[in-house]
């Protein structure tokens, strides 16, 4: 007999497909919310576009993380939906196969991205959240090619005021070139070119050229009579600033991978100060990952609707849940870190609630005649549905419209 069988088949095609096509649409709408974002940011600060894109990158890891979950737990629930509403889960039970048995091939594929996850959130998103922060301060410093702003005035080493009119070919071409340079001997010159465009210089990093092409050049002079040259080429060298390094990974907790913060968090050399936020970041991961062994019993809890009913409240619940208890992990790793509560307490007492919470649901949908996990408020939503309903067939009748004008 073969390990999976064709109803393992069958459930496995019902789940992969949406749970991929929410993937997808997740990660795609929280990206997309982000680059708005990121294309104003990199606009003002003058950089190339291609920063927004390295920058959305090192944000995969981020969204990966809650999307994931959000993929699984909706792929599942919508498979036994529609077994559920098609009448097949009854012909399932009929035959002798329990919720449970029917969830083997949901938590082989839960057990493989709990497995993913794991890998994301405690050593690929840590890494990934320092080199966003990297790009950040980078673009910031100027060290992207963004110190030089379009419209402004640039001022280099204290001795160079530069402004550019307008930029074309991603920077390749400069149009409407203005310098005021002063020398050390106190001469000041004031340059205009048409346009130009900047050279790198391979023995010398600290220094690039400007060149400038069909312009002139005013010399300020003590006689008081400035001197002019029309030029057709000019280089103009340009002295960088020094640009500051951008600091070692490990500023901030977030930034360890699992193995740093469990040398960390539980060192016996550090101050308690520096342990607990390691502490909390690293339960806060755990609880994170190891709920998601418990999604395909949420799923299906509440994926089955009352009977005779095709309702949808289960799937709207299910997010709203899961969104909820990712929140809450943050708001107990905040106060976890700042010492106000054991994190211990702060992560794993939501976790245990939740967890309770689930297996209740669970038990009834599954081992309770007729049991439902939201029976009240599928009778809730039904109640109100009915009365809005009738309430918009009253207001459109003729003759209420009559009574209502009289």
């Amino acid at each position: 007999m073969k390990f999976l069988t064709a109803i393992d088949r069958y459930i496995f095609r019902l789940v992969v497909m949406p749970m991929l096509a929410v993937f997808l649409i997740a990660a795609s709408l929280l990206l997309l919310e982000k680059m708005l974002r990121l294309f104003d940011f990199v606009a003002t600060e003058g950089g190339p576009i291609s920063v927004v894109f390295k920058m959305l990158a090192n944000l995969i890891p981020e969204y990966a993380s809650l999307a994931i979950p959000l993929g699984l737990m909706v792929g599942i629930l919508w498979a036994f939906r529609k077994l559920a509403t098609t009448s097949e889960i009854d012909v399932m039970r009929a035959v002798g196969l329990s919720y449970t048995r029917l969830l083997r091939v949901p938590f082989m594929i839960t057990i493989v991205l709990a497995a993913l996850n794991f890998a994301i959130v405690g050593y690929l998103q840590p890494l990934a959240r320092y080199y966003y922060e990297q790009l950040q301060y980078e673009l910031r410093s100027g060290a992207l090619g963004a110190s030089i702003k379009v419209g402004e005035f640039t001022t280099l080493k204290d001795r160079m005021a530069l402004r550019i009119e307008e930029s074309r070919d991603d920077g390749q071409r400069l149009m409407g070139i203005f310098a005021r340079v002063a020398d050390s001997k106190g001469q000041v010159l004031s340059i205009s070119a048409q346009e130009g465009r900047f050279l790198a210089l391979r023995d010398s990093p600290d220094t690039i050229i400007l060149r400038l092409i069909n312009g002139q050049i005013v010399q300020d002079t003590r006689s008081g009579t400035p001197r002019v040259l029309s030029f057709s080429r000019h280089d103009l060298p340009i002295d960088l600033p020094a640009i500051e390094k951008f600091r070692q990974r490990g500023d901030k907790e977030r930034e360890y991978i699992l193995p740093e913060l469990l040398r960390i968090g539980w060192s016996d050399n550090l101050s308690e100060e520096n342990r607990v936020p390691s502490q909390a970041s690293f339960n806060y991961r755990m609880v994170e990952v190891i709920m998601m062994l418990l999604l395909p019993l949420l799923a299906v809890a509440l994926a089955i609707p009352p009977k005779r009913s095709t309702s949808m409240l289960g799937l709207f619940v299910s997010i709203v849940l899961l969104v909820a208890y990712h929140k809450v992990n943050q708001y107990g790793q905040s106060v976890a870190a700042l010492g106000l509560v054991d994190p211990i307490l702060a992560l794993w007492g939501p976790f245990a609630i939740f967890s309770a919470m689930i297996l209740w649901m669970y038990y009834r949908v599954a081992h309770v005649p007729g049991g439902q996990a939201i029976g009240w408020l599928e009778r809730l939503a039904g109640g109100v549905a009915k009365r809005l309903r009738k309430l918009l067939e009253r207001r459109g009748r003729p003759g209420s419209l009559i009574a209502a004008g009289a």
